[in-house]
């Protein structure tokens, strides 16, 4: 069997145990940076990921249910007031004005 090339978004499984996502590949480098569930990010060697696949200790994997585990992502707030009657608040970065991009 051949080994798979690590698919960035897929989930895989080390010596199951904890569920990891591939975030990055890098051909160059011949590095994979994966995440795990609780957010830890680390860098992987090409080589190892094949050794690993060939051995066994390594398994593709199904997404948990709850993804969102590794993200950063909060739940969206709602813009309205608190009477409801729904005023759409913009958040916008200030201005350029008064900047000398020749300075």
């Amino acid at each position: 069997m051949t080994t798979p090339h690590p698919a960035i978004g897929e989930w895989y499984r080390l010596n199951g145990g904890e569920l990891f996502e591939v975030v990055a590949v890098d051909d160059d480098d011949g590095t994979i940076e994966i995440q795990y569930f609780d957010g830890t990010v680390e860098e992987m060697d090409v080589n190892d990921w094949n050794t690993q696949w060939d051995d066994g200790a390594l398994e593709a994997a199904e997404a948990p249910e709850d993804w969102s585990g590794s993200v950063d992502v909060e739940a969206e707030r709602d813009s309205r007031n608190s009477d409801g009657a729904g005023e759409d608040r913009e958040l916008r970065a200030s201005g350029l004005d008064g900047i000398d991009l020749f300075e």
